[in-house]
């Protein structure tokens, strides 16, 4: 069995990420039942609806799935934590912040913990403290991104490299070709955002998901580089305003207040493109399709599958070409 879903008790090495406040137990629940590890994101919910969405997804899921923790976005950690003891959930995913503070009270109750890293440092860290599994993620990715901007395609075999607990690549994958690779580079799987907004049981706007079917190879935007926090969405009339007030200089509470979950909603739930923002990963641009979460995992797996096939097999012709010559 593929070593990370030995660790989570999966079916296949697909992860959804977070998604902050736009996180679904109707999507959550549907990656859990197709095999992968659906995740509700707390984001900077309140411990209350949090919990809310956790009733709601055990209702939907007699699967594993895991609680996204950021750290240093949400003041209520802690009490986070422990609804993920006390529901028993049995994997919690822990990104923006320290993990290690955190790790060994999860473990005391059965606990897999993910760190979400962006650096070699910072899986040293993770795996060093306890960590379970590593979450490498390039600058690809939608929403929140590291200031260190690093791509996907060259951390993941350095993280590899670095530890020995199973990596998974996120950041910039969204089909079989690109778990495929990740599997080249030594991931044990992907976690993906961006892809799994553009299906059917995602209940976010219509215009957001047709948006992304509609995305061209760069139609997404860097916000926050001037204030050093960095974030990737939809370009619309929303970013432009922002990125025009960088230019002019904003600070960073009128930044932060800017791209809080609030106007995050306003995009994504309500499809107001001038009154909030949309996150979207650079992997937007291959997206041509909304199909059901099982749909897509059992695609992904299979055009992996296939992709992996052909590179042995070419391989093996191109070695026996070169003895023959």
């Amino acid at each position: 069995m593929n070593q990370l879903c030995s660790v989570l008790a999966i079916q296949f090495p697909i992860i959804q990420g977070g998604m902050g406040n736009i996180s679904s137990p109707k999507l959550a629940a549907a990656v859990s039942n197709a095999g992968g590890l659906g995740t509700i994101g707390c984001g900077t919910m309140t411990p209350a609806e949090v919990e809310e969405r956790i009733v709601a997804t055990k209702q939907l899921t007699q699967k594993p799935f895991a609680l996204n923790v950021p750290i240093n976005v949400n003041p209520h950690t802690k009490e986070l934590l422990q609804l993920a003891i006390t529901h028993k959930i049995p994997v919690v995913s822990l990104s923006a912040g320290n993990p290690t503070l955190y790790i060994e009270k999860l473990h005391a109750h059965q606990i897999r913990v993910i760190a979400v890293v962006a650096s070699v440092k910072q899986a040293l860290k993770a795996e060093q403290g306890g960590a379970d599994v590593i979450v490498a993620e390039g600058y690809e990715a939608a929403g929140i991104n590291s200031n260190l901007e690093l791509t996907t395609f060259t951390l993941i075999p350095q993280v590899v490299d670095a530890v020995s607990v199973p990596v998974v690549a996120a950041g910039g994958i969204g089909d079989g070709r690109g778990l495929a690779a990740a599997f080249m580079l030594g991931a044990a799987g992907v976690q993906m955002g961006t892809r799994f907004i553009a299906t059917k049981e995602m209940p976010v706007h219509p215009t957001y998901k047709q948006r992304l079917l509609d995305a061209t190879d760069a139609e997404t935007v860097i916000l926050g580089r001037s204030v050093g926090q960095v974030r990737r969405v939809l370009q619309s009339p929303y970013a432009s305003s922002l990125l025009a007030d960088e230019a002019e200089g904003i600070n960073l509470v009128d930044y932060q207040e800017r791209t809080s979950e609030i106007f995050h909603i306003k995009g994504a739930i309500e499809g107001q493109e001038q009154a909030g923002f949309m996150n979207s990963g650079q992997i937007a641009g291959i997206i041509q399709d909304l199909p059901t979460v099982a749909t897509l995992i059992e695609k992904m797996m299979e055009e992996a599958q296939n992709c992996l096939n052909r590179t042995l097999l070419n391989n093996f012709k191109d070695s026996v070409r070169s003895v023959q010559l």
